[in-house]
């Protein structure tokens, strides 16, 4: 039995290196799969050095395996990214020196931009293609305009500015980086300045006031005016109504004047033309009447109703011609052809009346 434990004591102390070369192995080969396996984010890609050489395989989002110690990876971000310069000097065209305190500029680098930029200026292209071009631009903006210009006339224009000067490098220099918009705070300028620009203010403040309440006086003004004025169109208007009333009443009463006289023109050519009629026909049956027998008759009756009788052989004619009778007799006849004249006349005038 003892010498049976003895033998087991040596073949535990000559395995022993053994296991310890196998678990440094282990541990090597561990150390090595830890080091080779990386990962990359959702919205990045990896890019590969090689002995400080570029490689041109890309790898996207998720798990991949490398060779270690000899390469090595940087992650490019390719979504959207703000990048911030902060405290940018910035001298005016009068000499004074400002500074703004902080500048955003967000950008976005495309899929298939990511290894000639990186490749172009490294993985940390922002600081050759943005901060660096902002500091000059911002300067190159700041030297052609005054302190007034910059702090206030044309201080929204900057951030617009500052974006397409920017865009415009990128696209010869970085095609695929995109700027999306610029933001830039307001500058920080000396404090003696500062209050100048206040009490400035201040005065415009006071003169914009003074400007509205002359705007509301005139506007009040141009109100009562133009109420005048529309009163004055009303009453116009009315009167004009009123005008046109009279005028068609008088017209009314034209016309109807008009009628009456036609009416009364039409009756007097009837009356007429009815005169004319009965004279026509009174004429026409004396012209039968007065036959000379009839005259004889009516001889002999006025020489009844006589009350001197003549006789004798040689009586003068004139004794009957003179009698009331027969004066009376021939009297009537030349005044009723009178009157068939004189009718006859006035019908015709009527006739060229109407025509």
């Amino acid at each position: 039995m003892p010498g049976s434990g003895s033998e087991i004591l040596t073949r535990s102390r000559r395995r022993g290196p053994a296991v310890s070369v196998a678990v440094t192995a282990g541990l090597l080969l561990s150390l090595v799969l830890w080091a080779s396996v990386h990962k990359v984010e959702e919205g990045h890609l990896a890019v590969y050095y090689r002995g400080g050489a570029l490689l041109s395989s890309l790898s996207g989002p998720g798990y991949h395996i490398m060779l270690p110690i000899l390469t090595t990876y940087r992650t490019v971000q390719t979504t959207l990214q703000t990048d911030e310069v902060k405290n940018v000097p910035c001298g005016t065209s009068g000499g004074v020196m400002i500074y703004i305190d902080r500048i955003e500029v967000m950008n976005v680098l495309a899929p298939y931009a990511v290894y000639d930029t990186v490749r172009n200026y490294t993985a940390d292209y922002d600081k050759a293609l943005i901060f660096n071009k902002i500091h000059h631009e911002l300067n190159q903006f700041c030297s052609i305009h005054t302190l007034q210009e910059v702090y206030i006339e044309l201080f929204d224009q900057i951030d617009e500015n500052l974006k397409l000067a920017l865009q415009q490098d990128l696209n010869s220099m970085a095609p695929g980086l995109i700027i999306q918009a610029v933001r830039v705070t307001k500058p920080k300028i000396p404090e003696a300045i500062r209050r100048n620009f206040e009490l400035v203010e201040a005065e415009k403040t006071k003169l914009l006031i003074a400007t509205q309440k002359q705007k509301v006086v005139e506007k009040e003004a141009e109100t009562e005016k133009r109420k005048a004025v529309i009163e004055a169109e009303k009453i116009a208007e009315v009167a004009k109504i009123k005008y046109k009333q009279k005028v068609m009443e008088t017209l009314t009463e034209k016309r109807i004047s008009e009628l009456e006289d036609a009416a009364y023109l039409a009756r007097q050519k009837a009356k007429a033309d009815a005169d004319y009629y009965t004279a026509q026909k009174a004429a026409d049956s004396n012209k039968l009447k007065l036959t000379p027998a009839y005259l004889e008759l009516m001889k002999y009756q006025a020489i009844a109703t006589n009350s001197k009788l003549y006789f004798g052989s040689s009586l003068p004619s004139h004794l009957f011609l003179g009698s009331w009778a027969i004066e009376h007799m021939i009297a009537r006849t030349a005044k009723e052809g009178h009157l068939v004249s004189e009718t006859r006349k006035h019908h015709l005038r009527a006739q060229e009346s109407a025509t």
